[in-house]
């Protein structure tokens, strides 16, 4: 099913679905990297109410509404004629690296709650992992959409 007034905003659509995952990216890379040094704070004192603050703004105010308007501009540009030829194989593998982007969102979701009631058994390293998954999924999508090798 595709919506045929969408097509002449297309231009506008893809440059609103490029913002906004661009925010969110911004977060999924910021907020592993709070979560590391709030590991290096005890718990219970200012600097690690403060990294609680923190996260909590970035998460509430960044990554969940840019994520948010990443689907729904996203949605937008597959309901536009002839931005997707179903055949291809390549947005199989934009989808899957979605889902697993969101999961990796999820994660961050649960650490943070972690961090929140003061929880988190986590070391930095794991932090310092989970850090890179974002980055491998991303340059995925984007070869997927730029690239479209199959």
């Amino acid at each position: 099913m595709t919506i045929a007034a969408l097509t002449p905003l297309y231009p506008w659509l893809k440059a609103a679905h490029v913002i906004s995952m661009v925010a969110w990216m911004a977060g999924m890379f910021y907020l592993p990297r709070l979560f590391v040094y709030h590991c290096a704070v005890p718990r219970g004192t200012a600097e690690s109410e403060r990294f609680k603050l923190m996260e909590r703004r970035l998460l509430k105010q960044i990554v969940n509404p840019a994520m948010i308007a990443t689907f729904l501009f996203g949605t937008l540009l597959v309901l536009t004629p002839g931005v997707i030829d179903w055949s291809a194989g390549w947005w199989h593998v934009k989808l899957l690296g979605i889902v697993l982007m969101s999961g990796v969102h999820g994660v961050l979701v649960r650490r943070r709650r972690d961090f929140l009631h003061d929880r988190n058994t986590r070391p930095a390293r794991y932090f310092r992992i989970l850090n890179e998954v974002p980055t491998v999924l991303l340059v995925v999508i984007v070869v997927m959409v730029i690239v479209r090798p199959f």
